[in-house]
């Protein structure tokens, strides 16, 4: 698969995408968590939830602290708000680490991939609360992204996601070097697509998606490299946009493991999981490339959430819908 061309590993990840069947219900095209959003962090969970939503997801949730959840739900009556997170300050009397994570974790068995990080901050219980939604994650074998502050976590308590086949990093270049130095990796030599491969390894087989002028994508045994044109502005949030378009795709993976329509299902999952992030990384590149077209530099995060299904259509295109 490293050795294959871009067209060919898009053709494949388009054989992972559901058909619009009649026959589908409410949830089987995906149901996505985000968890995040904090007292000074609203927009980096929303814009991983839509870009989920404006994907395909067929439901997208936010699980965040109250104060962010009131918040969240003026900014779209699409997204189900979930206020289940607690920052230390707001604890009350009744509330302890035990009580707010069983309630945060009463929701995984309700989903299919939970994002974790967008807006989470570092106070230590939302840590501590993502840090037992990870283990009770990885117990059920429910998929998971972390990205900004849930990287914090891969960071100060590797164990986390030590081995984790069903993890996807996304890290930018500030954040890779701070990996790479929990893990006393060596990146100051060395080709990029070689120094992901080596993170991504030292992690015991994670997917790394190191976002940056081309996306290096490498779970150590394979890398691959999404170099599609993007936009030019860099501004904050953009990798809100990529989270939310993993986690649907790897909702549709689900979906074509559990031959919840009829194929020839032929990928095997370690393939599928580098190909969900392959296209997550291309539609993002994409959304980009449309909305610094439109907007040149006064592009903002809430540009590419408009696109996110024409950079679909044109980097993998709708299939056929069935009655």
């Amino acid at each position: 698969m490293a050795n294959a061309t871009r067209k060919e590993l898009l053709g494949k990840v388009y054989k992972m995408i559901p058909p619009m069947l009649e026959s589908f219900h409410k949830g089987q095209l995906g149901r996505v968590a985000v968890i995040g959003g904090s007292e000074d962090y609203t927009g980096a969970p929303y814009f991983s939830a839509m870009a989920s939503a404006k994907l395909g997801c067929d439901m997208s949730h936010v699980i965040c602290e109250p104060g962010a959840g009131a918040v969240i739900k003026t900014y779209s009556p699409n997204l189900m708000v979930h206020p289940y997170m607690r920052q230390s300050k707001n604890l009350s009397s009744t509330e302890s680490l035990d009580t707010v994570s069983s309630e945060v974790i009463g929701m995984l068995s309700r989903l299919h991939v939970i994002v974790i990080g967008p807006g989470l901050g570092r106070d230590k219980l939302m840590q501590d609360t993502c840090a037992r939604v990870i283990q009770e994650a990885r117990k059920r074998g429910i998929p998971f992204v972390l990205d900004a502050d849930g990287l914090y976590l891969a960071q100060t308590r590797p164990e986390l996601v030590e081995g984790c086949t069903e993890c996807i990093l996304t890290p930018n270049v500030v954040e890779f070097g701070r990996l790479a130095k929990a893990k006393g990796v060596n990146i100051d030599e060395g080709k990029p697509e070689e120094l992901c491969s080596k993170l991504a390894s030292a992690f015991g087989g994670v997917t790394i998606v190191q976002k940056g002028a081309k996306d290096y994508i490498s779970n150590g045994k394979f890398t691959l490299v999404s170099d599609g044109e993007g936009g030019l502005k860099r501004s904050g949030g953009q990798g809100d946009t990529l989270t939310g378009s993993l986690a649907t795709l790897l909702a549709y993976r689900k979906a074509y493991h559990d031959k919840t329509w009829e194929h020839e299902g032929d990928l095997e999952p370690a393939e599928t999981l580098a190909l969900a992030a392959f296209g997550g990384s291309a539609i993002t590149r994409e959304c980009s490339r449309l909305a610094f077209k439109e907007k040149g530099r006064s592009l903002q995060a809430s540009d590419l959430t408009e696109h996110v299904h024409q950079s679909f259509l044109n980097i993998l295109g709708e299939k056929e819908s069935k009655l």
